[in-house]
């Protein structure tokens, strides 16, 4: 499921050179990681709260993406700060790689090219709640 979205619809890749969209769920876990490095409950909180609870993952959601973007070398784990352990043992940090940031850049990009469509009609001017 590489870069296939969890909502089911195929996307190709384009013609043009544009990668296949991200899921939202992987775009927002490179989101969390563009500032610093973070642990996963970091990451499931940050998503959260700037998703405004849209984006919810779960811990075993969000540790098999994590794995998946490893693999891809778009993160990589490294250590956490000396302060960071908890009475259980040592937590995992995960910190954006070059490639991960390009991979989320490319998303931004995709996006607001999207949204450049939907600017200038009705809907772009509606209010959210």
């Amino acid at each position: 499921s590489d870069g296939i979205p969890s909502d089911g619809m195929k996307y190709r890749q384009t013609g043009d050179g544009h990668p296949a969209p991200l899921s939202p769920q992987v775009f927002q876990i490179l989101v969390s990681l563009v500032r610093e490095p973070r642990h996963g409950y970091a990451v499931i909180q940050d998503i959260r709260e700037r998703t405004n609870n849209e984006i919810h993952l779960t811990a075993s959601t969000l540790y098999d993406a994590l794995a998946r973007l490893v693999d891809k070398e778009w993160i990589e784990e490294i250590d956490g700060p000396d302060d960071a352990v908890p009475a259980g043992g040592a937590r995992r940090y995960y910190q954006l790689t070059a490639g991960g940031r390009k991979a989320a850049q490319l998303e931004a990009d995709r996006l607001e090219r999207l949204l450049g469509t939907v600017r200038g009609t009705s809907l772009a001017t509606r209010k959210r709640s």
